[in-house]
C-alpha cells in the first residue's frame, strides 16, 4: 500500500530557514571568537576552531582526525595529509604557529594518545565529536560575537580561508587544491566567485 506525503503549499518546508551557502567569517570575526574563547578559557574550542580555519576540511573530515594524523612524532606538525572521506582523494593542509600552539595545548591538557581522535565526544570518549555536535559549536561560536547562527555552518569554517586566500591572490587553481576539489567549475561555485567578482566590479562602475 502506496503512502503519499501532502505538500502543504501554504507553509513550505523552508519557511522562516535561512537556506544556501552559508557565508565564510571575516578576519574581523576570526579574531572576536579567537579573543572570547581565549578569555573563556575553552581549550579545545579554540584548538577546534583554529584547526577548521587552516585546514579547510570537511565537517567529517575534520572531526575523524586522529592525534597521529597532526602530531606524528608528539609534535604537531606544519602540515598534514589526510584521504578525503566524500572523495577519496589525499588533500594537505597547512597548520599555522597559533593553531599549532592551540593544538599542543589541547593535546597536552586532556592526555591524548597518538591514536585517540583529536577531538573525543565528552559523552563517548573513543568516538570523535559527532558532524552535529561540531555544528552547534560552530554556531555557538558565531553567536558569542553577535551573528545570528542560523547563517553560519560548518562550511563557513570550511570556505573562510579559501575564500581570503581567493580575495588576496585571485588563484582559483590554488585554491582548488586546497579545498581539495576535483574540478574546477566545483571551486567557483563553492566560493560563489562569480557572483561577487561581479557585484564588485558593478559597484566600481559610476553611472
Amino acid at each position: 500500500m502506496f503512502k503519499f506525503q501532502l505538500i502543504d503549499l501554504q507553509n513550505p518546508w523552508n519557511k522562516g530557514k535561512l537556506i544556501g551557502q552559508k557565508p565564510p567569517l571575516k578576519p574581523q570575526e576570526i579574531w572576536a571568537i579567537r579573543v572570547r574563547l581565549q578569555m573563556a578559557h575553552r581549550v579545545r574550542d579554540l584548538a577546534l576552531f583554529n584547526l577548521a580555519i587552516d585546514s579547510k576540511l570537511r565537517a567529517c573530515d575534520l572531526i575523524r582526525l586522529r592525534v597521529s594524523d597532526i602530531a606524528p612524532d608528539g609534535y604537531v606538525a606544519s602540515r598534514a595529509k589526510i584521504l578525503q572521506r566524500k572523495t577519496g582523494r589525499p588533500v594537505q593542509f597547512e597548520i599555522t604557529p597559533r593553531t599549532r600552539d592551540a593544538l599542543m595545548a589541547w593535546i597536552s591538557r586532556s592526555a591524548l594518545e597518538p591514536e585517540q581522535p583529536l577531538f573525543p565526544s565528552r559523552q563517548n570518549r573513543p568516538h570523535p565529536l559527532s558532524t552535529r555536535q561540531y555544528s552547534r559549536l560552530v554556531k555557538s561560536w558565531v553567536a558569542m560575537i553577535g551573528l545570528a547562527p542560523a547563517g553560519y555552518g560548518t562550511h563557513s569554517m570550511r570556505r573562510t580561508k579559501a575564500s581570503l586566500i581567493y580575495r588576496q591572490t585571485k588563484n582559483l587553481r590554488a585554491v582548488q587544491i586546497l579545498l581539495g576539489h576535483t574540478k574546477l567549475e566545483s571551486t567557483v561555485r563553492y566560493l560563489g566567485i562569480e557572483v561577487d567578482d561581479a557585484l564588485e566590479i558593478a559597484e566600481q562602475m559610476e553611472i
